[in-house]
């Protein structure tokens, strides 16, 4: 990876940070996991990790004083950013979790499965291996099977009535966005850094924009 490259986890208390930062090492990617909105201001590519409560990530977000450097990188300087997981519905303008909004850099909503008949009943949250295949070509995808596996843990998944930003198609019950992207802007509702193979190789592609 390019030494001229830097990486940021973003840490607002919500992340599975250290499996993220050791994935990134078996790629060979220098990291910082950092909360500090000067070291955020500096990055050419961040990462926005969660395992947690929408309201909660929001309101540390808030807290640590990230919400206008966050929305600066992502939305005037438009370095390439990466939500995982709760950091991917955070992306959303809100989810049926909460009540508070989100960062909305994604026109769609975060929310939660409800298996209405005749659609078959089953267990919340997801969790498991689930096959992922590409909505269309994109950045995403580069050197993935059309129907590779990635690991899951959720009870809600983002939802957009825009299809061109749908990147990455799951199923659990019915068919859901298993990732968005749109130009600079990536998401994945599963976690790469618990995905072995299929995990490198997305972050490669990642830190490869």
């Amino acid at each position: 990876m390019s030494s001229s490259r830097r990486i940021c986890i973003v840490d607002y208390g919500q992340g599975n940070l250290g499996s993220i930062r050791n994935m990134l090492a078996r790629v060979r990617a220098r990291c910082e996991v950092t909360s500090d909105a000067d070291d955020i201001g500096r990055a050419t590519h961040l990462i926005l990790p969660g395992v947690g409560s929408f309201d909660r990530g929001m309101q540390a977000i808030a807290d640590r004083g990230l919400r206008e450097v966050l929305d600066r990188k992502a939305l005037v300087e438009r370095i390439p950013v990466l939500g995982i997981c709760l950091g991917a519905q955070l992306m959303t303008q809100g989810s049926e979790e909460g009540t508070l909004a989100g960062l909305g850099w994604f026109r769609a909503e975060t929310k939660r499965f409800a298996f209405e008949p005749p659609l078959p009943k089953l267990p919340t949250p997801n969790i498991g291996w689930r096959h992922v295949r590409a909505a269309r070509p994109g950045t995403l995808v580069v050197g993935l099977e059309d129907e590779c596996q990635f690991y899951f843990v959720h009870s809600y998944f983002m939802a957009t009535d825009n299809t061109d930003f749908v990147a990455l198609q799951s199923d659990y019950g019915h068919e859901f966005a298993a990732g968005l992207q749109w130009h600079n802007l990536f998401s994945a509702q599963f976690h790469p850094e618990k995905s072995h193979r299929f995990g490198i190789q997305f972050f490669k592609n990642f830190l490869n924009v």
